[in-house]
């Protein structure tokens, strides 16, 4: 019997309403699109001020006290930055302001975006323009990390999220500086949800009924996949590229192309 596919609830929060059609809930899709996204963008409300706040930041997916977790089962998501950094104040505040039982118990409420465009969609009609793409949205609380078991596993999820295997082929292990200068946000996931669109033109009949449009304007699909160049070194290094790395590059490379190419041919 086949594994069950582990959804996220549709809430008033994450359910797609326009275009349902290219919604996705499942658990597998979203986790493992956040976790292959560069950035991620970080959304909260700070003190005394009517605006939110969204910063670019770096995460991964994953489960401290459930190592061996699926990709598909529920996560947490980490995220890393400067301890006296903006948010971790915020959400050191929010602890301490929950910590009498109130709702700031939960943590820092957060909405966490990625996305990627996979294709520039050219209709005949500039109102019949539009992109292939992917995007993930999520909502949950985020708290700080003090345990420092769980802390080094947090970096070592990310850091490996940027090249894998990185966090053991670097220098280690990380100085007590390092570890102080860091904090690491844990954020328990309520809710979330991805939207996808593929496929080619949509046109309208009018349009392509039109002899005069239909000769003279050009229609199609120009794909878009990110790619990474050839290393350069530092002036110091001493090191061949190692294997981690060049595979990496091999397999970004090729996965981004063959992607767009297939999305748009759907």
């Amino acid at each position: 019997m086949g594994r069950h596919t582990l959804e996220y609830p549709k809430t008033a929060d994450n359910t797609v309403r326009r275009h349902n059609e290219r919604a996705i809930y499942a658990l597998e899709t979203i986790h493992r699109f956040v976790n292959s996204s560069q950035l991620l963008n970080v959304s909260f409300n700070t003190p005394n001020s009517p605006f939110p706040v969204t910063l670019p930041m770096i995460g991964q997916m994953g489960s401290f006290d459930r190592p061996s977790a699926d990709i598909g089962d529920p996560l947490d998501l980490y995220l890393h930055g400067y301890v006296s950094s903006r948010m971790m104040n915020v959400a050191r505040a929010a602890e301490k302001e929950g910590g009498d039982g109130k709702e700031g118990d939960e943590g820092l409420p957060v909405c966490i975006a990625a996305s990627r465009v996979d294709a520039l969609i050219l209709a005949t009609s500039a109102f019949n323009h539009s992109y292939n793409y992917r995007s993930v949205v999520l909502f949950g609380h985020a708290t700080l990390v003090e345990d420092d078991e769980e802390k080094t596993y947090a970096m070592e999820l990310i850091t490996n999220g940027v090249v894998p295997d990185r966090w053991r082929t670097s220098r280690q292990p990380p100085t007590k500086a390092e570890m102080q200068s860091t904090s690491v946000l844990r954020v328990k996931i309520s809710a979330g949800s991805a939207k996808v669109r593929d496929g080619g033109v949509s046109e309208d009949r009018h349009d392509l009924q039109n002899a005069e449009a239909q000769n003279s304007v050009w229609t199609g699909v120009l794909p878009v996949f990110s790619s990474i160049g050839e290393p350069l070194p530092t002036t110091y290094n001493k090191v061949e590229v190692p294997a981690n790395v060049a595979n990496f590059i091999r397999d970004y490379n090729k996965e981004n192309q063959e992607y767009a190419l297939a999305a748009a041919k759907k």
